[in-house]
């Protein structure tokens, strides 16, 4: 149960206290501790699946844990830099339709689990997923890259909208798969 892939996982999810204490601290200080947060967490990511496959060790906890994870990260700095104003006004829309589409997504896969139907990733979801990455890291240093004129909330905001198309197209993509289930 307690192998190094189910670990990184889980520090993923311990992380997250102290990365959204990370937006409350003195900027930009908290800005480069948020950012170099979330980019160790994304290679947990990358790692604990690597190591899960490569070691033959993959597990029900680790197969439970990881999207939870990811989804746990992906809210928290959502909810955090709309909280702190760094996205505001109709920004905030590309982050709800984010927030929804993760929640959507995440009860399909549930509820097709149960009637023992899989859904796989297709490859427009890795690329949502990669610029969604790509756009909370830019947000999370938000204030950190404006101390060195980088403008990363900009390019964050910009992210997050091609992430936030790109999400309704994946969104609407699993629903009809999973649709043909439901009747």
């Amino acid at each position: 149960m307690w192998t190094l892939p189910n670990i990184l996982t889980m520090s993923r999810i311990f992380v997250i206290p102290i990365l959204v204490a990370s937006f409350y601290m003195k900027q930009p200080l908290g800005s480069h501790i948020a950012f170099i947060l979330f980019f160790f967490a994304g290679i947990t990511d990358f790692f604990d699946g690597y190591l899960a496959r490569a070691t033959g060790s993959v597990s029900k906890i680790g197969v439970f844990l990881d999207p939870i994870a990811d989804k746990l990260m992906v809210g928290a700095i959502l909810l955090m830099v709309v909280a702190t104003g760094w996205v505001s006004g109709i920004h905030v829309v590309a982050a709800v339709i984010i927030m929804c589409r993760e929640l959507l997504v995440s009860g399909l896969r549930e509820f097709l689990a149960g009637i023992q139907v899989s859904v796989p990733v297709s490859m427009a979801a890795k690329w949502k997923t990669t610029v969604q990455m790509l756009a909370l890291g830019a947000l999370c240093w938000a204030k950190g890259g404006a101390a060195f004129d980088i403008p990363s909330l900009e390019i964050g905001i910009a992210l997050l909208w091609a992430a936030a198309v790109l999400t309704l197209y994946t969104g609407y993509d699993y629903l009809r798969a999973g649709l043909k289930h439901m009747v």
